[in-house]
């Protein structure tokens, strides 16, 4: 095991969701001061920093799903050697529906440090905004893209206790939608937020057969995230 004085820190960097005056202060002097950023993309990354004037001097890698397994020990490597690393997804939070949590794993097994520049997450935001109830969620990511699985996913959480918060892209919402409205009915009380913190914000809150329908007339451009409540909560 390493010791803590002679390696570098690895720092989870949260990246703007959408607008970018929520980058903080401390993520900029986290990106200005590391040795190494790990990124998605290394374009989205490098067009962030340019547009947020951010100096850095660090190289940029690519640590994406793809070559996550073989990256994050090599990262974890470059940390014992004495380097401090950022790790910033696209947007949001690393490690949370984002690269990351192999890296963080890698960090923990070898008793590396592990720090954070918090910022904007998707899931926060959406419950906070969605007026559904907030004192206990279940946050799933992404559903399986047939709509079977996500069937028996609806079927099978049908009776959770706390809000279910879910992201879903713009080229599925549609079927989504529809297949939780067939599940479990079409008075459950959902919110569908779209384009977070950005200029065509929207979130939309009712039953789940009005909400289908104002989505459906509306843009589906963007990114969203869908919350179902528990079964009886009324606005």
């Amino acid at each position: 095991m390493s010791s803590p004085s002679t390696s570098g820190t690895l720092t989870l960097v949260a990246a703007p969701i959408g607008n970018l005056s929520d980058m903080t202060p401390r993520a900029v002097e986290a990106l200005s001061s590391a040795t190494c950023i790990a990124c998605e993309d290394t374009r989205v990354t490098g067009k962030l920093l340019n547009k947020l004037d951010i100096q850095y001097e660090a190289q940029l890698i690519s640590y994406r799903e793809e070559n996550e397994s073989f990256m994050a020990g090599e990262l974890a490597n470059r940390m014992e050697a004495g380097e401090d690393i950022v790790l910033i997804a696209d947007a949001g939070t690393p490690a949370i529906s984002d690269p990351g949590f192999r890296l963080v794993r890698e960090c923990r097994k070898r008793g590396l440090t592990v720090t954070t520049a918090p910022g904007v997450s998707a899931v926060i935001t959406a419950l906070s905004l969605s007026g559904l109830p907030s004192d206990g969620f279940l946050y799933v990511g992404f559903l399986p893209p047939k709509s079977a699985a996500r069937k028996r996913f609806f079927e099978a959480h049908q009776d959770f206790g706390y809000t279910i918060v879910i992201y879903e892209s713009c080229h599925r919402i549609g079927k989504f939608l529809n297949d939780l409205v067939a599940t479990i009915g079409p008075n459950r009380c959902i919110s569908v937020c779209r384009e977070l913190t950005k200029l065509h914000e929207t979130v939309q809150t009712g039953p789940a057969a009005e909400v289908r329908d104002r989505v459906a007339k509306a843009s589906q451009k963007g990114e969203f995230v869908v919350l179902i409540a528990k079964d009886g909560f009324e606005l």
